[in-house]
């Protein structure tokens, strides 16, 4: 059995899932939680702080499970292209399983001028995410090459946060890891 605060996430995870950020009252995650609203305060001083560290550790158990799933099995023999194309299919596959989260996201992203401390934390979070991309992506080691790592970061960041755009406003037509790979080899043919 946990303690308040760590039901006071586990509701909160709920709510942003369920009602999203801005939707979300002290009330749904006491609900949630089974904890009273002073709990909120006590342990978090307030429903964004706790809203946000629910957010951020939602975040961090996608990224450990997609580093994971993008490190397990990929075919060693396989072609640089080919292992490019399986870890975007593990990427898109995350897509529909964790919908809620990416929608949470994109409603933050649309409200992120009037959350100075959320701004901080996901501009953290995308540095990070870059190098680690890179890293899985590339197999690039950031701290052996910071630049290269943080510029191709960079790219994989921005193909990921499109293609979830996209995919968000119509699953059935967005690009699939098989069209993403095809651009690529489009985008290498036309610059030979």
């Amino acid at each position: 059995m946990g303690g308040n605060r760590e039901d006071l996430l586990k509701g909160a995870k709920r709510c942003l899932v369920e009602k999203g950020y801005t939707r979300t009252t002290a009330r749904d995650i006491a609900n949630a939680s089974g904890v009273s609203l002073a709990g909120i305060g006590y342990h978090f001083g307030s429903k964004e702080a706790l809203l946000n560290e629910a957010l951020f550790e939602s975040m961090k158990e996608w990224g450990d499970s997609l580093e994971i799933a993008l490190k397990g099995d990929l075919d060693p023999e396989a072609s640089p292209m080919e292992r490019f194309e399986a870890a975007w299919k593990r990427v898109i596959d995350t897509f529909e399983q964790l919908r809620p989260l990416w929608t949470t996201q994109f409603e933050i992203l649309g409200q992120i001028d009037h959350l100075p401390e959320m701004r901080e934390h996901l501009a953290a979070g995308v540095q990070a995410a870059r190098l680690g991309l890179a890293e899985i992506f590339s197999e690039i080691d950031p701290e052996a090459e910071p630049e290269r790592a943080r510029v191709l970061g960079s790219f994989y960041q921005a193909m990921l946060t499109g293609l979830l755009a996209q995919w968000l406003l119509d699953p059935a037509t967005a690009p699939s890891a098989q069209d993403v790979a095809e651009a690529m080899r489009l985008l290498n043919s036309a610059s030979a």
